[in-house]
């Protein structure tokens, strides 16, 4: 069946979350097409975590709407993989471990999709250590890995390539790539921007809360990173 165009994109009309007096998100409008991968980029404090966190309806706007595939964000949880930049995995658990108690959540049966996730973002199923003795770089993998691990529509990542080590973070946005190329549509907020050059479909640029440039490059004109 083919999509109307009300659920082809996620729109944020005049979005603003204050925490107290001070203002995250001031007024954010935009329409984002599906299907594509979009890079949000700023400086700390820019708002980028706060409308990400929007997006995937953990942070009610205080002002404003958002529709994601004609739904409210939190209609669409089953639609939405999100990995936080914490990783909010369990420590004394191993991969495989963490990996099933979220197939049960998500209602999943069996090691099969679990064992799969595991080896698509390039760690092994067997490995029992417990995840508090991964590296870093590790820890973000996994997370990836619970993020994708109910084959969602749509990814938000926060931070995804942090403290991960260059090989593998072009690995991660290898697997992002093909996952963006099979019809999902992709949020990343980083630091990192050149790593998706030639990669991301567009650079959302935001500034004090807000959204104010959208471009096809890592970089603005007049600027460098």
């Amino acid at each position: 069946m083919t999509e109307n165009p009300a659920q082809s994109a996620i729109i944020v009309s005049g979005v603003v979350k204050q925490f107290g007096r001070f203002a995250a998100l001031r007024g954010v409008s935009a329409e984002f097409d599906a299907g594509k991968f979009h890079a949000i980029l700023g400086d700390n404090g820019a708002g980028k975590t706060t409308l990400l966190r929007a997006l995937a309806g953990l942070a009610h706007p205080t002002q404003g709407t958002i529709r994601m595939f004609g739904q409210d964000p939190q209609d669409s949880s089953r639609e939405i993989g999100y990995m936080a930049h914490p990783s909010l995995l369990y420590d004394e658990m191993s991969g495989m471990e963490n990996l099933r108690y979220f197939a049960r959540l998500y209602e999943i049966g069996g090691d099969e999709r679990c064992a799969e996730v595991i080896r698509a973002v390039g760690l092994d199923p067997e490995l029992t250590r417990p995840v508090g003795q991964y590296s870093q770089g590790m820890r973000q993998r996994l997370s990836l890995a619970r993020a994708i691990l109910h084959d969602p529509k749509l990814l938000l990542l926060d931070e995804p390539f942090s403290n991960v080590d260059v090989h593998s973070a072009r690995e991660m946005v290898i697997l992002l790539k093909n996952m963006r190329g099979s019809g999902k549509t992709i949020f990343v907020v980083t630091h990192q921007a050149l790593l998706l050059d030639g990669v991301a479909d567009e650079f959302v640029w935001m500034q004090e809360g807000r959204i104010v440039d959208r471009t096809a490059a890592p970089v603005r004109a007049g600027e460098t990173l």
